[in-house]
């Protein structure tokens, strides 16, 4: 069998080829890598979500979600102080309240003495220079496990936005820096806006889950407020549909008209393309949730020794920054400000 000859024909230098642009000469060394890298997480960047319960002196594993706790009030606020120290801007604050407090309307998120209310007070009387972050969604108190109240099978939109707007004045009342609706019914930005403006609260800023998808990746945080077995069908009437773009476009630039401070893409990294648009087309404060799906599945694999955990962790918080991101809502807050620290 003949065997082929490589050509004579006289290959061209590389720098020929390149015409001496060798885009290698900055990548050569750790210090000419810093100078020219064109993102960076900042600890100004982190928001830490953290899980509350009833009780004192106590802490709960999120078995889903590795390194995670709820934490009463009490050591919620020790948290906080460290969170603080370390340079974290903001806490969000999520509750898991007894069962025997739950009812198909969420009632309780208008006892002015709630979980939430009394974590944020707490919070802000020991470490008044951190932002706090309060949710007014439903689903940590109703017995159904939606963002709404629920009739004959139906979430009834305007019957919601108006508890959650009273909701959120007493959470402004608490000392709330910014309410974050994330149940995603229609007008509930205008009526928050209007309900705070009116009681006195004019300062206080709204973030909004502008973009809420119906995914896959809520499952450890459903868990972790206590909801997971109580979810009766799907959330999909009121939450975005994954394969949608324009329709997100279309939502925050409803929740802008209406009043909105901030937005926010949730989930984030399988939403990337969503907050690139969104920053691109409304240049306003953009944030992401990395959610606790997205948290659990980095955790997951780092503890089976398949990826670098340290390593994956940061190389997605850039991917946020990278893709427009102003913050980041993210469970590993606190461990990036420390290695950022160290």
């Amino acid at each position: 069998m003949n065997k082929m000859t490589p050509s004579k024909t006289a290959l061209r230098s590389v720098d020929e080829i390149t015409s001496s642009r060798r885009l290698r000469r900055m990548r050569k060394a750790d210090w000419s890598r810093r100078l020219v890298q064109e993102h960076h997480i900042r600890v100004d960047d982190l928001i830490w979500p953290i899980f509350l319960i009833e009780g004192e002196n106590r802490e709960e594993d999120v078995a889903a979600m590795p390194g995670v706790k709820r934490m009463t009030v009490d050591l919620a606020v020790r948290a906080v102080e460290r969170a603080a120290k370390l340079g974290i801007p903001a806490v969000a604050t999520f509750p898991k309240i007894d069962i025997s407090k739950k009812d198909d309307r969420g009632s309780a998120i208008l006892d002015a003495d709630n979980l939430i209310n009394k974590a944020t007070r707490a919070i802000k009387k020991a470490v008044p220079e951190i932002g706090v972050i309060t949710d007014v969604a439903l689903d940590p108190f109703t017995s159904h496990g939606h963002d709404g109240i629920l009739s004959n099978g139906v979430i009834l939109n305007d019957e919601t936005v108006e508890q959650i707007a009273h909701a959120a004045v007493l959470q402004a009342a608490a000392g709330a820096d910014i309410i974050a609706p994330s149940d995603m019914m229609d007008g509930r930005i205008g009526a928050i806006r209007d309900a705070l403006d009116a009681n006195g609260f004019q300062e206080v800023a709204i973030m909004s889950y502008a973009t809420k998808f119906a995914s896959a990746f809520y499952g450890p945080y459903r868990d972790a407020i206590g909801t997971a077995g109580l979810l009766k069908g799907d959330k999909k009437t009121y939450y975005i549909d994954p394969a949608n773009t324009d329709e997100a476009i279309r939502e925050t630039e409803q929740d802008l008209v209406e009043g909105a401070d901030m937005i926010m893409v949730k989930p984030g990294l399988p939403y990337l393309d969503i907050i690139r648009r969104l920053k691109d087309t409304f240049a306003v404060p953009t944030f992401a949730y990395q959610v606790s799906g997205e948290y659990a599945m980095i955790k997951a694999a780092a503890m089976n020794g398949w990826i670098d955990g340290e390593k994956a962790m940061l190389e997605s918080l850039l991917a946020f920054k990278r893709a427009g991101c102003d913050g980041i809502l993210t469970y590993f807050a606190v461990e990036v400000a420390e290695r950022l620290k160290a």
